[in-house]
């Protein structure tokens, strides 16, 4: 089935389900721990494509979670840093062959780790209301940058969203609408590639099922964490996503 064994079908559900459950209390690190998974039990290019559809679907849970009117005003609230994030990866796509992505990785993880581990330090990264706009646009700016080189634009998005305190709905509305962005891009570009093609759509399609159920599992745990847990708790994923970023910067660097 799917050109895979059946033990490799039910690993990918499983998997799936989890990184569901993780990004439904959270708000990201789907892509993060389905390639991760996938990778060593499918090939590459079928792992990639198995990934996609549930990304989509589950990022049009996440946004519209909260109905059509919070998802645009989510939106027009954060416009400035949505259309940073655009316009940078599309500056920034045209050299992604001209800058080695171990250095990116690097670049985006270091810091990225150093700001989650100071923030359970205890000792909270909290911006003056007059620079806000202008921190909003410089992690859409960052973000793009490295969205338009390496394909990760998450992290700059959630650092800013940690940093103005933004509710924990909200932030997890807005992070799935630029997700969203990305992942529509995403899924045009690897069917127009053949990533997503005949053999490979099947898969990507079942699961999307266990990718729902996560989410929905996830939303419930969600409404349980009050504010203080839900920001432990997306700090240390954040620290997690910072040393994979690292680690991925190791093992394809120029020492590796």
């Amino acid at each position: 089935m799917f050109g895979l064994e059946l033990w490799q079908i039910l690993a990918a559900i499983g998997v799936t389900a989890f990184a569901g459950f993780v990004k439904g209390a959270l708000g990201f690190a789907m892509p993060m721990i389905m390639i991760s998974a996938f990778g060593s039990i499918m090939p590459a290019m079928v792992a990639l494509a198995a990934m996609i559809l549930p990304t989509l679907i589950t990022n049009v849970q996440q946004s519209f979670r909260d109905g059509r009117t919070a998802a645009i005003g989510s939106v027009r609230k954060f416009r400035l840093h949505i259309a940073m994030v655009g316009l940078f990866i599309c500056v920034s796509a045209g050299f992604a062959a001209a800058i080695p992505q171990w250095l990116m990785y690097g670049l985006l993880g270091v810091p990225i780790t150093a700001f989650a581990i100071w923030q359970l330090s205890g000792r909270p990264l909290v911006l003056n209301l007059r620079h806000r706009k202008r921190a909003e646009a410089v992690s859409g700016v960052i973000g793009g940058l490295y969205g338009g080189i390496s394909g990760i634009w998450g992290p700059p998005l959630i650092v800013y969203l940690l940093s103005i305190g933004t509710d924990k709905r909200e932030q997890v509305r807005v992070q799935g609408v630029v997700f969203l962005i990305g992942a529509v891009v995403l899924t045009v570009a690897h069917l127009v590639s053949g990533v997503l093609n005949p053999a490979t759509l099947p898969l990507s399609a079942l699961l999307c099922l266990p990718a729902i159920a996560g989410m929905k599992a996830g939303f419930a745990l969600q409404d349980r964490l009050d504010v203080a847990q839900f920001r432990r708790w997306t700090l240390i994923l954040l620290i997690l996503t910072g040393l994979n970023l690292i680690r991925r910067a190791l093992v394809t660097g120029p020492f590796a």
